[in-house]
């Protein structure tokens, strides 16, 4: 077992054992025990009491954050010449469409999101292997398909993200930046949890939400309350 440095043991110090804490204590620790030399992101773990090999407790949604990731984020359109002008317009790194598929089928993925069409959806559809596990397949149900290009990119670039249970029943999704204010944090948390408790499936049965934790990159993760989402 690896031997804990000095500084370790006084961030874990920090955080009191079997104490769960709320959305706002839980922010404001976070930046007292976040010592990374960059500006380290914040995550979000959600472990729900839901069986996700079955179709009707699939937990899967879209939240805007209200102070955005705090990230760049880098937009693929795929779209067909006559909404090009929307795209870029809208702030699309990239727009186009077969130059693009060819890209993609050599490789290229240096995007973090894809936004399209229905019609272009035909050729599309075969890179999914390609852009599937990655998590850059464009989904009608996270709104990266669709004829409203523009306003499909431009939530995005202001915080749009798009998260789903994953095969151990927890969703994991990035709620900001350390180099954010705690109140920022709280609310974008905030905002993550309210639309995950809203999307609660019928099917599911006991306690939904089990547990959830906020930490940052390289930091020990922070114990949340459940029943203090408002807080």
């Amino acid at each position: 077992m690896a031997k804990l440095t000095k500084n370790r043991k006084l961030v874990l110090g920090k955080i009191e054992a079997e104490k769960l804490y709320t959305l706002t204590e839980a922010s404001d620790l976070l930046k007292q025990v976040s010592t990374a030399k960059f500006n380290a992101s914040v995550d979000i773990d959600v472990r729900l009491g839901v069986d996700p090999r079955k179709a009707n407790q699939m937990v899967r949604g879209v939240v805007t954050l209200p102070h955005g990731t705090g990230k760049v984020i880098r937009v693929l359109a795929l779209v067909t010449p006559d909404k090009e002008t929307e795209a870029k317009e809208a702030g699309a790194d990239f727009v186009g469409l077969d130059d693009y598929v060819e890209k993609i089928k050599g490789g290229w993925t240096d995007v973090d999101v894809i936004i399209t069409m229905p019609s272009c959806m035909a050729k599309i559809g075969p890179l999914g292997r390609i852009l599937g596990p990655r998590g850059l397949m464009p989904n009608p149900k996270t709104g990266t398909v669709t004829m409203e290009v523009g306003k499909a990119i431009t939530d995005v670039k202001k915080g749009k993200i798009d998260f789903r249970v994953d095969k151990f029943g927890i969703v994991h999704a990035g709620v900001g930046k350390v180099s954010f204010e705690p109140e920022m944090i709280a609310d974008n948390a905030r905002e993550l949890l309210s639309t995950i408790l809203k999307l609660k499936p019928s099917a599911a049965k006991g306690t939904y939400v089990k547990s959830i934790y906020m930490s940052s990159t390289m930091s020990p993760g922070i114990p949340i309350d459940p029943r203090s989402i408002d807080a």
